[in-house]
């Protein structure tokens, strides 16, 4: 058996219920993994409301999309784990309805395993992927970002927020980070930005002309959409990137029209569809683990009973960096 987060209508936090749910045996190319610790993510909040680009599957939706493990069995054709493995899981293009992993133990494709070094723990393991995989093929395969490069990130706070000002620092980029709250300047500048511009003190054109001797930034990097688009498009150097990979903001997001700028839409699906950007990413988000150039960082962590908790706190917006829910056994 395996306990699992489930929910039976939208809503809030409140519709999130823990069950005990029979525990199928692996198939093919299937991984049994008792869950040690889960990354939270926005899209699960938008998930669980109603407001994500696709609708989960009512009653029972499942939740959840990375984790970090222990295999403790598989299924016939896996050949590249074995009971035992540390592993962090990552569904990407995969339903959370039927695959979420916010449970204490879940059959997932072998395909949604990454091997997990023994010096990185449980927490560390589920905050890690989505998140930087997001900022690294936004940055650097997409948006092509080069050491000196100033590089736009706006809800900077966020888990691929503090993960984009990372990756940026790890190549000699300079991330200006966009807050709303001038409350959260300093702990970004503790993350890893060179600039902060919190705008409800500042004005966001006027900061970024100071800081950029009047040429935009290379690479804005948005997970907000709506009409502050606009701005934000009028920011971007020129033949430089607007890379939009959220939607915080549901009301239209209107560009200007005749500004020499690329536009991008991003998901992590980018890197992990293409083996070649999934192989350069895996690389360099190990390599950074490995050296602390990359840090997840970790706001709080609760128990999976508490999950509704956990997401009442996700939805205050209070935090800097990924939630993460550790599970009991």
């Amino acid at each position: 058996m395996a306990n699992v987060v489930l929910f039976d209508r939208l809503g809030g936090p409140e519709v999130l219920r823990l069950a005990e749910l029979p525990l199928p045996e692996p198939g093919e190319g299937e991984a049994l993994v008792r869950i040690d610790a889960i990354g939270l993510n926005r899209a699960e909040a938008l998930f669980r409301s109603g407001g994500y680009y696709y609708q989960p599957t009512l009653p029972a939706s499942r939740l959840g999309s990375e984790a970090a493990g222990l295999v403790e069995a598989v299924g016939p054709g896996v050949t590249d784990f074995a009971p035992g493995d540390q592993v962090s899981v990552l569904l990407v293009g995969m339903g959370m309805s039927e695959h979420g992993v916010y449970a204490d133990r879940v059959v997932v494709r072998a395909e949604a395993l990454l091997p997990r070094p023994a010096w990185v723990d449980a927490p560390v393991g589920a905050a890690t992927w989505l998140s930087h995989l997001t900022a690294y093929g936004a940055l650097l395969e997409v948006g092509r970002l080069q050491p000196g490069d100033p590089v736009l990130i706006t809800a900077a706070s966020s888990s691929v927020g503090t993960a984009a000002i990372q990756v940026a620092g790890q190549i000699g980029a300079v991330p200006i980070a966009v807050t709303r709250s001038s409350a959260k300047t300093e702990r970004l500048l503790q993350v890893g930005a060179a600039h902060v511009i919190a705008t409800d003190r500042d004005d966001l054109a006027e900061r970024v002309r100071d800081l950029t001797g009047g040429k935009g930034a290379r690479v804005v990097f948005d997970s907000v959409g709506g009409p502050g688009l606009t701005a934000l498009a009028e920011n971007v150097a020129e033949d430089g990137a607007l890379i939009v990979y959220g939607w915080l903001d549901p009301r239209p997001a209107p560009l200007p029209m005749n500004w020499p700028l690329n536009v991008h839409g991003y998901g992590a699906h980018h890197v992990t569809r293409d083996p070649a950007r999934m192989r350069r990413a895996t690389a360099f988000i190990t390599a950074g683990l490995r050296t602390g150039a990359l840090t997840p960082v970790i706001d709080r962590t609760f128990d999976l009973r508490d999950i509704a908790e956990a997401h009442r706190y996700m939805e205050t917006n209070g935090q800097t960096g990924k939630i993460v829910v550790t599970v009991q056994h």
